[in-house]
């Protein structure tokens, strides 16, 4: 018995060798689709091609895994992405303005099968985009050029909140749609930057007289106060009280260290003369 399999081992050795060899090769060949590897952050689809197609109630997770050649893994990247993009968009004027966006998104891990069933790989282009595009065109198209271009009143954030809102994020998870730049046609920007630059000219004029009529309501106030104090200080004043003062006055200026005081007689109103105050 064993002579006999030795027999057809030596007989068949090189048809196996062969088949061993295009076994290899095969596996070589076919080994990126055998073995499939899933790295951080990324999920997997499985589709089988003779067993029902699109896998969509598992995801596969992170590692390798090891599939059947006939069959095809697709690798979905789960993480948080951007993707830029820039379109037209017309006013309620009918004026044309350029939009540059940056968009944040990510796939929903447990919703990458019926994602690749329904949608496919390229969804940023199948649904994103143009989910985006049509909110933004229908928002916009109700204000004028100058309130998109300036930001009135916060209009653009507002918009973007309700695109956001009204996005059917059914597979996909917008996070955040940021408009990196607003482009007018250079005529209409120039015209709305010269009403810009008029309006700052006329509120800065308006302060002025705003300012100008505070200091002259101060400045009559101040006028008011003076001729009150006069008025007052005049009912009090007689020559007694003015002799006095001037006592005291000629006091403390005897007692500067900067003044020597002669006394030769009395001066005006009584008062003692005082000659070589200087030093």
């Amino acid at each position: 018995m064993i002579k006999r399999f030795r027999k057809w081992v030596k007989r068949k050795l090189p048809s196996i060798i062969i088949s061993t060899l295009i076994l290899l090769l095969l596996i070589l060949f076919f080994s990126p689709r055998i073995f499939v590897t899933i790295r951080s952050g990324e999920a997997g689809v499985l589709y089988l091609r003779l067993f029902g197609g699109t896998i969509t109630d598992y995801v596969y997770p992170e590692g390798m895994h090891i599939v059947f050649p006939w069959d095809t893994m697709y690798v979905y990247n789960v993480k948080i992405q951007t993707t830029l993009h820039d379109f037209d968009v017309l006013t309620n004027r009918g004026l044309p303005i350029k939009l540059q966006l940056a968009i944040r998104f990510h796939p929903e891990y447990e919703m990458v099968g019926l994602l690749h069933q329904q949608v496919g790989p390229d969804y940023v282009n199948t649904i994103i985009i143009p989910e985006i595009e049509s909110i933004l065109r229908k928002k916009i198209g109700h204000f004028q050029p100058e309130d998109i271009y300036i930001n009135r009143d916060n209009i653009l954030t507002d918009i973007l909140v309700k695109a956001l809102d009204g996005l059917g994020q059914k597979f996909v998870k917008v996070n955040d749609v940021i408009i990196r730049k607003v482009s007018l046609p250079e005529s209409i920007a120039k015209a709305i930057e010269d009403k810009l630059v008029m309006e700052q000219h006329l509120k800065a004029y308006d302060f002025r007289l705003l300012s100008e009529e505070k200091e002259s309501e101060r400045k009559r106030i101040e006028a008011e106060g003076i001729k009150q104090y006069q008025h007052i200080i005049s009912q009090t004043l007689d020559k007694n009280l003015l002799t006095w003062q001037g006592i005291n006055a000629t006091l403390d200026l005897a007692k500067s260290d900067n003044a020597k005081v002669i006394v030769i007689g009395s001066g005006d109103e009584g008062l003692p003369v005082i000659l070589n105050t200087g030093r």
